[in-house]
Order: structure tokens, then C-alpha cells, then sequence
């Protein structure tokens, strides 16, 4: 790799100048001492060798510059250029010390940062195995533990076959929910998952979403319900379908740690003249604190204990952001433990709705 050497001359430029205005000095003052009779040659000579003494001081300390500072920083860009796509191979090579320390300073900090960043991600990748693992591990052993003991006699029994391969199924059930689910967050984190932009009436999609949940509430005798009874039609813009199981995935999750006979209800708020805002709020558990920060990470748990009480494939809040964030929205989440929780996102009004609205 051929490296450009940036020459800067100030250096030399300002100590030639101290050099010959000494020297000179020096000199004339000695020929005021020992030759008085000579004063008046001594200001066409005091010219001469000023400049004859500048010139010769800047070439020897600009050549000594190069050779004695260029020498060491260079052998420092050749190491660092060893680490590919940094910054600091395609500028080339400063003698200014002030440069160069703003260079270096500027690399080593941004070098800090991306140790820090891989640490998190590998922190990350731990963890995300691991509940993988975890989260795999359950069904595969369960739909295991089936099939063996149908393997060892118990075909022959027809009740017992039947009740055991229906609990195989759930396991196999639930380990392509997992599947699916990962499938679908790691299309929308690449930008693979094509979203289908329509126009539709997002209160009418609360509803039907309403109408799909009403079993699983009725057996904690939750309500559903939205906040106002005099809720209106709004038109709003994005893919109905992933909008949906937003909602869905919402909804469910005010469901599972909702409390006994709560209530789980849904705002729809006019933001803007361009979005609006969706919220879905409980009076369930809560979330502690130091929590909220990492609910939408996948497979998060806010019950360390390593157990689920709730069916799931703990992916829901993650498809929940990934899905807003491809719309280009955000979605908040609001907690108090004990009291209840609150998730929001925007969506952004049809053309029609926000006209509607301006007359």
C-alpha cells in the first residue's frame, strides 16, 4: 500500500526564523564590539547573513524534520494501516504533531467504540443462543419423550397412543411457531420482508382483532374494549396484515399477564395532521423499571426463574418493533410495576383521512 506524505513546513519555517534572528543578532553585536569603524557595512551584512542563515536553518531542520519525525510516524501508520478500513489509510502521512495527535485521538476513540459495540454483541449472541436453546429445547424434549414411550409399548394402548401423539403435535406445533417467528424477524431485519402499503380503517381492525381474542380474554374474564365509546373510523396507511398482528401480538400480551377480570383497552389518538397513535394499556402486572429497556429483545425474560406460565414463542414484542420500525414509526412502552403497562406506536394517516380532517 503506497502511503502520500503530507510535508508541512511550519516547523521549520518558524524555528529557522528564531535561528537566524539570533545568529544574526549575535553577530552584529559582536562586530559593534570589535569592529566600530565598520558600521557602515554592517547593515548590508547583517541582510545577507539574516537570509543566507534562514535558508540554510530551514532546509537542515526541514530535512531533519522528514527524516527524524517522518521516520517514526510513518512506521506508525504502516502498523496501524495493518487493521483494514481504517480511516487513517486513506489520508496520508502528516509531520504536524497537532494533526497527527488529533488523528490518532480520533481513531483510538472510535476504535474503543467498536470494541465496546462487539462486546455487546457477543454479549448479545450469548444470551440470543441461549434462549434459543432454551426455548427449543422444551418442545423438542417433550415431543422426544412422547414418541419414545409410544416406541416402548404404549402404541398398543389406542387411548393412550391418541392422547400422546396429540401432545406431540402441540410440541411440534409450538417449535414452528418459534421457527416461523425467527424466520419473519430475521426477513425484517434484512429488509427481505416485502410490506404491502394499503389504505385502511384502523378502528375496524381493532375490532376484528377484538372479536379473535374474545375467547382467549373471556377465560381470564378480561375485557376488551376501547377507551372511548364514541371512537371514530380513521383511515390510516401500511401493511393491514403486519398491523394486525401487531395488534394481535399486543393485545395477547395484555391477555397472558393481565390480571384476573381486568381490562385491556385500546386508544386511537389524533398525533398529528400526518400520524396517529395507537395505544393498548392494562392493569395487569407491570414491568419493573430496569426492564422496560430490554422487553423487545428477543426471547427476553422479565421472570429469570427459567420457567413460562404463558404459552408463546417469546417473540412477540420483537416482531412488534421490527414490524413499526419497517413502517418507518416508533412504538413506546410505558410500565409501572404492580399497576399495569402501555405499548404505542404511530402509524401514519391516508391522504384522505388527514384531508378529511383539514376541511
Amino acid at each position: 500500500m503506497k502511503i502520500n506524505f503530507k510535508k508541512t513546513y511550519r516547523f521549520a519555517i518558524k524555528s529557522a526564523l528564531y535561528i537566524s534572528l539570533f545568529t544574526t543578532g549575535f553577530v552584529l553585536l559582536l562586530m559593534n564590539m570589535f569592529y566600530k569603524n565598520q558600521l557602515k557595512y554592517q547593515a548590508g551584512f547583517g541582510i545577507i547573513f539574516l537570509i543566507s542563515v534562514y535558508i540554510f536553518s530551514f532546509l537542515v531542520l526541514q530535512y531533519r524534520v522528514e527524516r527524524f519525525i517522518y521516520r517514526r510516524v510513518k512506521k506508525i501508520y504502516d502498523e496501524v494501516s495493518l487493521l483494514e478500513s481504517t480511516p487513517l489509510i486513506n489520508q496520508p502521512i502528516t509531520t504536524d504533531m497537532e494533526t497527527l495527535s488529533r488523528e490518532v485521538k480520533k481513531f483510538a476513540t472510535d476504535k474503543k467504540l467498536e470494541i465496546e459495540m462487539l462486546e455487546i454483541r457477543e454479549q448479545y449472541r450469548r444470551e440470543f443462543l441461549g434462549n434459543v436453546s432454551h426455548e427449543l429445547k422444551t418442545p423438542l424434549f417433550t415431543v422426544q419423550g412422547y414418541v419414545s414411550t409410544l416406541l416402548d409399548g404404549a402404541m398398543d394402548d389406542k387411548t393412550i397412543r391418541k392422547k400422546y401423539l396429540k401432545r406431540a403435535e402441540k410440541g411440534v406445533e409450538r417449535l414452528i411457531y418459534i421457527v416461523e417467528d425467527l424466520d419473519m424477524i430475521t426477513k425484517l431485519e434484512s429488509g427481505d420482508l416485502d410490506l404491502n402499503f394499503t389504505e385502511f380503517n384502523i378502528v375496524e381492525l381493532i375490532q376484528n382483532v377484538f372479536d379473535l381474542l374474545e375467547m382467549k380474554a373471556d377465560k381470564k374474564k378480561i375485557k376488551l374494549a376501547f377507551e372511548s365509546k364514541n371512537v371514530q373510523s380513521l383511515i390510516v396507511k401500511g401493511d393491514k396484515d403486519r398491523i394486525q398482528q401487531v395488534l394481535e401480538n399486543l393485545i395477547v400480551n395484555s391477555i397472558k399477564y393481565g390480571k384476573e377480570g381486568g381490562l385491556t383497552e385500546v386508544g386511537v389518538v389524533n398525533l398529528t395532521k400526518k400520524k396517529v397513535l395507537i395505544r393498548i394499556s392494562d392493569n395487569g402486572e407491570g414491568v419493573e423499571k430496569q426492564n422496560i429497556s430490554r422487553l423487545f429483545e428477543r426471547f427476553y425474560r422479565v421472570d429469570k426463574s427459567g420457567t413460562r406460565s404463558e404459552g408463546g414463542s417469546g417473540l412477540g414484542l420483537a416482531i412488534v418493533k421490527h414490524i413499526i420500525e419497517a413502517h418507518k414509526e416508533k412504538v413506546y412502552v410505558e410500565s409501572e410495576f404492580g399497576i399495569g403497562s402501555e405499548f404505542s406506536f404511530t402509524l401514519e394517516k391516508a391522504n384522505k383521512a388527514t384531508k378529511a380532517e383539514v376541511k
